[in-house]
């Protein structure tokens, strides 16, 4: 045994396992240290792992976990032995934060630690409002405000701060931050019929998601008063108001009510006429928009914003409708994608703009400037995209204008933060693609280096050889190249 060999194994103390190691590797060729690491871990879980990061190591200790540490290469803060005791450990701090949060009222509360991308598609989101700082507290954020100010002037000029005052900007930045953070407050009748989704972001910090409401937990839409005042009549057809139908030369005329002679007061107009009426006025109206690109735009806009931001709207005359496509497949690491999080922000910023009422949409949209709407414009079109392969959705020319799309745009996946794993690719390709990834990013050279290995091997190696390379910078998918 080689000392290098040696030093693989001491990353486990368990001499039972390092014997079957070492009995594996004796009837094999493959006796590379990193082979003999990853045996000696396979089925851990690293210490960075989200879930170990939110339940904690020291805690998964206490509770009887196992971790294997390397103690001749950096590891990560090791790996976690027992997976089922840390899912175990993950459910039960979760359920704890879910009754926790149950005290505040609401119907229902969804914990796991994680949740696919969309999983609030459908939903309303409630709207709160943020609690107001006191001058208590205002009072201690602009002491701690100047106290920074006067701190970084101090030590401008200084290339290393001393420990206690760095120390100290660390304290004051994160009370200057909890400051912002400030809690939404719900109406209560609101908090009664909705829920709250609770997992576990990347970083291994508890994601709380308040106020959503589910379909079947709306409130009953109240009927509408008609011009007398009362609620319309739920009669049905048939009855004594019914007009009759008179016949004309043996044909009958729909909707042509007989009159008295005696009542001449004014009556509703028939169903007949006023389609026949509001026919032409369409045609008119069509016409008029065609003639006025401005108002046209702001009535494309008007419709993809009830569509994106109110929910089961039909308050728009426009038969234009924006579908967002959900993703039956999630993919790794889909909702913590840099682009998923950016989406949501930017539709949360236009959520605090628009108004909460869709009757008011259209006097908000006309007074945005030119800018203002092409972006929100740009956002709500963005929401519809579907460049997924789909099996069951097989259309070339769909895919080949995404293609189309992205190149105007100039899409770079690797901007995007979009990183080769063995997960989510590297791992579910061939051979000659991982070479090809590499030679693109590195060269042949470092292609040469990997191209003996296995498989899972190879995908590991390539992983880290493309860490940080920008791959791949030309191609906006290329794991769906063909």
């Amino acid at each position: 045994m080689t000392l290098e060999q040696l030093m693989a194994f001491a990353v486990t103390n368990d001499h039972v396992r390092q014997e079957q190691v070492w009995e594996q590797l004796s009837r094999g060729c493959k006796r590379e240290p990193y082979y003999i690491r990853r045996q000696l871990t396979e089925g851990a879980v690293r210490a960075a792992d989200k879930r170990a990061q939110f339940v904690g190591v020291d805690s998964y200790e206490a509770a009887g976990g196992i971790v294997i540490r390397d103690l001749f290469e950096h590891d990560d803060g090791g790996w976690l032995q027992d997976p089922a005791l840390l899912d175990r450990l993950v459910v039960e701090k979760l359920k704890a934060e879910a009754e926790t949060l149950g005290t505040e009222g609401w119907k229902w509360i969804s914990a796991a630690s994680d949740f696919p991308y969309g999983h609030t598609a459908g939903l309303r989101r409630l709207d709160g409002y943020t609690v107001n700082l006191t001058d208590e507290e205002n009072a201690s954020r602009d002491a701690l405000q100047a106290e920074l100010d006067s701190l970084e002037q101090e030590y401008a000029d200084v290339e290393e701060l001393p420990v206690e005052v760095d120390r100290r900007l660390g304290e004051i930045e994160t009370a200057l931050a909890a400051f912002e953070e400030r809690p939404v407050v719900y109406d209560p009748a609101d908090v009664a019929r909705a829920g709250v989704f609770v997992s576990i972001d990347r970083d291994g910090k508890l994601r709380i998601e308040r106020g959503y409401v589910r379909p079947e937990d709306e409130p009953p839409v109240e009927p509408v008063a008609g011009a007398d005042g009362d609620t319309p009549s739920t009669s049905k057809p048939g009855g004594a108001s019914q007009h009759a139908v008179v016949s004309v030369g043996g044909n009958s005329i729909p909707g042509l009510e007989a009159e008295s002679e005696e009542d001449d007061g004014l009556k509703p107009l028939s169903e007949r006429l006023l389609t026949e009426l509001t026919a032409h006025r369409t045609l008119a109206l069509r016409d008029a928009l065609a003639n006025d690109p401005g108002v046209a735009f702001a009535a494309v806009l008007h419709a993809l914003c009830l569509g994106a931001f109110y929910r089961m709207s039909f308050g728009t005359c426009l038969e234009i409708s924006a579908k967002s496509a959900s993703f039956t497949t999630q993919a790794p690491g889909l909702a913590d994608s840099t682009s998923a999080k950016a989406i949501e922000a930017r539709h949360q910023q236009w959520v605090r703009q628009l108004p909460k009422d869709e009757d008011d949409l259209w006097d908000a949209l006309v007074v945005f400037d030119g800018d203002s709407q092409a972006a929100l414009f740009a956002h709500c079109a963005s929401l519809s995209v579907n460049a997924v392969h789909e099996p069951w959705n097989r259309s070339p020319r769909r895919l080949a204008h995404a293609d189309t799309v992205a190149r105007a745009v100039n899409l770079n996946m690797a901007a995007a933060g979009w990183r080769p794993t063995v997960d989510n690719y590297l791992g579910r390709v061939s051979k000659a693609r991982i070479l090809e990834a590499v030679r693109e990013a590195k060269g042949e050279a470092s292609a040469q280096l990997i191209d003996h290995l296995k498989k899972a091997d190879m995908a590991k190696e390539a992983e880290r050889l493309l860490a940080d390379t920008g791959w791949p910078s030309a191609r906006a998918r290329p794991y769906v190249s063909r």
